[in-house]
């Protein structure tokens, strides 16, 4: 279940996969909707809205009707705690 946060005003999806913890911007390109309220599936993130899904390693869009990347952000893991860094987009 994707987690948002703000992160210096900065919305954030914190979601945990079987890959691993990913920080993606919780804001989808095609329309102003919140990821984290979304499903995901793999290392995919579907927007609720219109159903674009996103990487969540890379950012991406497989599909329409969303044609940009949102940002993703570096995760690091320090003991139980996430740290995400939103200053250096991936």
């Amino acid at each position: 279940m994707p987690k948002r946060v703000d992160l210096n005003g900065v919305p954030v999806a914190v979601v945990r996969t079987d890959e691993g913890v990913f920080a993606i911007n919780d804001i989808c390109s095609h329309a102003n909707v919140s990821l984290s309220e979304g499903e995901v599936e793999d290392c995919m993130i579907e927007c609720w809205l219109h159903g674009s899904s996103f990487d969540l390693r890379t950012g991406k869009p497989s599909g329409l009707p969303a044609t940009k990347p949102v940002a993703v952000y570096p995760v690091k893991i320090e003991g139980d705690d996430v740290l995400v860094s939103v200053n250096q987009e991936s």
